[in-house]
């Protein structure tokens, strides 16, 4: 079992941590006081190549391993996780999706710009009465022949506003229910989108998280992405992917805590020696580091998985889960470490701590995940080592 990183994953990674450490850090707190977009680090991270990394090189993309995008959002996510899901959601549901399940007409017309950041996507799914439930539609797509008639609201969607691409579930026939929703390509600018006030959020203050609404919108039948009926298949196996970007965030979000908790017990003194000397709080440096080298683990594996195109909705499933319940604890202990000073802005806990809520949250709660690795364990399906042939290996 070899857990080396290769020479081209290393360079991926320091890569993303110098970005991150040098170009998003100066300016992360107050475009999280402003709740502004950050237009001029997303056009950088296209031409460093974040937005598409794992793209084909034959539609503009980097061609990279899952890995590979794992370690990039990780190292964004330590310091901004309002950058790092503009890359999660653009490369996981939106290039990946595309590229996975469309047509070469669809991948050459959009790819290109997708993967180098010339245009956003978003991924519409979600609606004001259809979140966890995603298999109740009320967005229809009627069929007029050659073109669909897209009627809805999207509720939270990330790159909302600026995105110039969406990928749309909407329910064709409401007789089949789940099997009767079909995912239709949206270009922001065709007549009938509107597009809703950006939403005041907790955390991830930054990213552009929007309602959308459709009206007579005029889809025409090839821009729908697989077969009729399609799109909740498109959907679930999109987020099964997405889930390990998330996973990957959440961890990075701990990882980004930990290290400022570790440089600040060393040098604030208490009673005469760093805080870090007192066992109180060495032992929660001590768990700290503990669930977020097992979260390392299950997001790594996940993404292994995924890269060897094994079934890894289960993997996905229990990495998200757990780096995500790391991330919101090991936060919440980090301002503790801090003190008063942890409290304040200026010291970037808080902000994580408001972060790591949402990773509970977004790409399936907690709750969600906790039913698809349930289900993998009943199936004999969850890949876990002690297991043989789904049987417990003695």
């Amino acid at each position: 079992m070899n857990f080396a990183l290769n020479e081209e994953q290393q360079a991926v990674q320091q890569a993303a941590r110098d970005f991150a450490q040098n170009i998003l850090k100066p300016g992360v707190i107050g475009r999280d006081r402003d709740q502004k977009y950050p237009a001029d680090e997303v056009r950088q991270m296209g031409e460093m190549g974040f937005l598409g990394m794992m793209v084909s090189p034959e539609y503009g993309g980097g061609g990279m391993d899952t890995v590979s995008y794992v370690l990039a959002m990780e190292e964004l996510s330590k310091v901004d996780a309002s950058c790092s899901v503009i890359v999660s959601v653009n490369n996981s549901l939106v290039c990946w999706g595309l590229e996975t399940f469309g047509t070469e007409e669809q991948k050459q017309k959009y790819l290109p710009k997708l993967a180098t950041g010339e245009w956003i996507g978003s991924f519409c799914l979600s609606e004001p009465e259809a979140g966890s439930d995603a298999t109740h539609q009320r967005t229809t797509a009627v069929d007029m022949g050659d073109h669909y008639l897209l009627n809805g609201t999207k509720n939270w969607i990330t790159n909302g506003g600026t995105s110039k691409l969406h990928l749309v579930m909407a329910q064709t026939d409401k007789e089949k229910r789940h099997r009767g929703i079909n995912c239709l390509i949206v270009e922001a600018d065709q007549e009938g989108v509107t597009i809703g006030a950006k939403e005041d959020k907790l955390g991830i203050r930054g990213s552009d998280t929007h309602t959308i609404m459709y009206s007579d919108v005029k889809v025409p039948k090839t821009n729908r992405i697989g077969d009729e009926g399609f799109g909740f298949k498109f959907a679930m196996a999109t987020l099964n992917g997405g889930r390990i970007g998330i996973a990957a965030q959440a961890l990075g979000i701990a990882g980004g805590a930990f290290e400022l908790s570790v440089t600040y017990a060393k040098e604030r003194e208490a009673f005469g020696q760093p805080i870090a000397q007192h066992q109180a709080i060495a032992f929660k440096l001590a768990d700290m580091a503990k669930d977020i080298e097992a979260a390392k683990m299950l997001v790594y594996r996940a993404a292994w998985m995924k890269d060897q195109h094994m079934d890894y909705s289960g993997a996905s499933a229990m990495a998200k889960l757990f780096a995500s319940e790391a991330a919101m604890k090991h936060t919440v202990e980090a301002v503790q470490i801090h003190g008063g000073y942890g409290y304040v802005k200026e010291y970037h806990v808080e902000r994580l701590m408001r972060d790591a809520k949402i990773t509970q949250i977004y790409e399936g709660t907690s709750e969600v995940q906790r039913i698809v690795i349930s289900r993998n364990v009943l199936k004999g399906q969850l890949y876990v080592p002690m297991w043989a042939d789904g049987v417990l290996a003695h």
